[in-house]
């Protein structure tokens, strides 16, 4: 099994700054793709930044130049440094990995969730 904990949710006025941080833990001999994905209320949720299986990163086009995604490959963490935070940024945030197990298997996993909130 494979455990993700994320932290560094809060509150935060308008065009101040959080970091997200999520950790892997468990049973992983390769982490393929990691990255974040936000729900705002009352919508689906959607991708704000991930690395590719190319090394590479996307972006959601809203948050491009605002926020970036990091990772430690080491320590098998992504982070995600988000600025210049506006209301539309208000949503739960969610880690997700993708990971082959030492059998082999490969398997997505979610984080618990956490809250970013930015008061209008």
């Amino acid at each position: 099994q494979v455990q993700l904990v994320e932290s560094g949710g809060g509150l935060v006025q308008a065009g101040g700054s959080l970091r997200l941080s999520c950790a892997a833990s468990g049973s992983i001999f390769r982490v393929n793709v990691m990255g974040w994905y936000r729900q705002p209320p009352g919508k689906q949720r959607e991708l704000v930044a991930t690395f590719t299986t190319g090394g590479g990163t996307n972006y959601a086009d809203s948050v491009k130049g605002r926020f970036t995604i990091s990772r430690d490959n080491a320590k098998n963490t992504v982070d995600l440094q988000m600025n210049r935070l506006n209301p539309e940024d208000k949503a739960v945030y969610y880690c997700r990995l993708t990971v082959t197990q030492p059998t082999g298997f490969i398997a997505g996993y979610w984080g618990q969730g956490t809250q970013v909130t930015v008061p209008t």
